[in-house]
Formats: C-alpha cells, sequence, structure tokens
C-alpha cells in the first residue's frame, strides 16, 4: 500500500510570525551560493542502520543556469531553446561555419 501524501500547507497562510517574514531581511545577497552549486555539493544521508551514504552532485557540462529574472519569461527549456534558435539565426556567419536551426 502506498504511503499517502500529506497535504501541502496552503502558501497564504497568514499565521506566520512577523520574525520570520523572511521578505524584510537585511543583508541578503543574491547568488551567494551559486559559484558553490556550480562547482557541486555533497549530500551525506544517515541511514537507520547506522550507515552514511555520501552523494556529489555537480551541475553537468553543458548545463545552463538561468536567472530568475529571466526565467520568468518562459514556461520551459523548449521555449527558451526555441528563443536561443532565432537569435542564433540572426548571427552572422563567419569562417565557415554552419548556423544549425532546428
Amino acid at each position: 500500500m502506498k504511503k499517502e501524501l500529506s497535504k501541502q500547507v496552503s502558501v497564504d497562510n497568514d499565521d506566520m510570525r512577523p520574525e520570520y517574514d523572511f521578505k524584510s531581511m537585511a543583508g541578503g545577497v543574491r547568488g551567494k551560493y551559486c559559484r558553490a552549486y556550480r562547482e557541486g555539493h555533497t549530500v551525506k544521508i544517515h541511514k537507520f542502520d547506522g550507515t552514511t551514504l555520501v552523494q556529489h552532485f555537480k551541475v553537468e557540462d553543458g548545463a545552463v543556469i538561468i536567472e530568475p529574472d529571466v526565467r520568468k519569461y518562459f514556461a520551459d527549456s523548449e521555449a527558451i531553446n526555441n528563443a536561443l534558435r532565432s537569435l542564433i539565426a540572426l548571427i552572422p556567419k563567419k569562417h565557415g561555419i554552419a548556423v544549425k536551426t532546428k
């Protein structure tokens, strides 16, 4: 039997205490952990039997991280790829490089 999924708490919940209002936090730095994320990170999973599973995650070669202000204009990766392909078509052909579009 499958485990029942817990119900998600509504985002519009007004019961949050004022001291937990992260919108007004001073001193936040945008992209503070971006470099570390790109370099990779290690996750340690401590199991009930006492063993520890260590997994290292790294951004795949060729992966592109889109900034949030750009991301809001695209529904998915297909939309981003289509937009970039339309820009590629505007690049002049130089040095015998063929421009490939889908």
